[in-house]
């Protein structure tokens, strides 16, 4: 038996993750989930070619809860994989109605890989939206992949099947396991920020950037830049290849409806930059 102080304490953590399922439910049914998007523009021209979408919980007491505490929380009261469909459902609704040229990407969690019906519930979600799937990239962690590599694969080789794109996040940022690009059908290598913070300075973060890109290029996989915030920073992850990019130098997380008309005026070359 448990000594006093810890059965209380697995008590509390008890009874808070229950109230944290109950606060979820409510925000689901009262639309306190918001999704904004992150605009992605291609490299080459500064097209506007999709957006990240970014999950945000309007807590009525708390506040803003951003994506990566409102999901640990979800994940500690088990409703992590609802939380994941329920965002899955909202912006590809939202995206269903953009131009047929725009892209739309999606995190996924390690609670999603590890499900093992995930594949077939994200699939049917597209299918139920009518939203084309060669449209909708998912971006993943290494944190994400970690668990049962070999269950990882199994489930993404399944979604590019379907012919999702994939994309590796926050590269740079871990302990950058190489091996994941032999074994996983990736589309795109996604630079952490702090990859991309010292090129302009630094002779040794370019030549990694370089060297990233080099290889990407050499496996047939995209890179996209996220946290350009300077025109010199953009200037360079151009100039080394990278295919595109996003960041606060053009655009800031927007709603859906201010998302929809930044891209009807992107078409006909009226958005301001900024």
């Amino acid at each position: 038996m448990l000594p006093i102080r810890e059965r209380r304490t697995s008590i509390d953590r008890r009874k808070n993750d229950e109230t944290v399922a109950a606060e979820l439910a409510t925000a689901f049914a009262r639309g306190q989930i918001e999704v904004l998007y992150q605009p992605q523009f291609s490299c080459d021209d500064d097209r506007l070619v999709g957006a990240e979408a970014l999950a945000r919980w309007n807590h009525p007491l708390r506040g803003q809860i951003g994506a990566e505490a409102m999901f640990a929380l979800a994940g500690r009261a088990g409703m992590s994989e609802r939380l994941t469909r329920h965002v899955a459902t909202c912006a590809l609704g939202d995206a269903a109605d953009w131009a047929p040229h725009l892209t739309l990407s999606l995190n996924v969690t390690a609670a999603d890989i590890a499900a093992p019906d995930f594949a077939e519930a994200l699939t049917t979600i597209v299918d139920k939206l009518s939203f084309s799937p060669g449209r909708l990239t998912l971006e993943l962690t290494e944190h994400a992949l970690v668990r049962d590599i070999e269950g990882s694969v199994c489930q993404l080789n399944r979604l590019a099947a379907e012919g999702m794109r994939l994309a590796l996040d926050d590269f740079g940022a871990g302990f950058c396991n190489f091996g994941y690009l032999k074994v996983l059908p990736l589309h795109y290598l996604k630079l952490d920020r702090s990859m991309v913070e010292g090129i302009v300075s630094g002779p040794r973060d370019l030549a990694i950037l370089r060297a990233i890109v080099a290889m990407a290029g050499a496996l047939d996989i995209a890179v996209i830049a996220e946290g350009i915030e300077r025109t010199a920073q953009l200037a360079a992850v151009r100039a080394e290849g990278c295919a595109f990019y996003q960041g606060f130098l053009r655009a800031r997380p927007m709603d859906a409806q201010t998302f929809a008309a930044f891209a009807r005026d992107q078409e006909t070359g009226t958005a301001a930059i900024g």
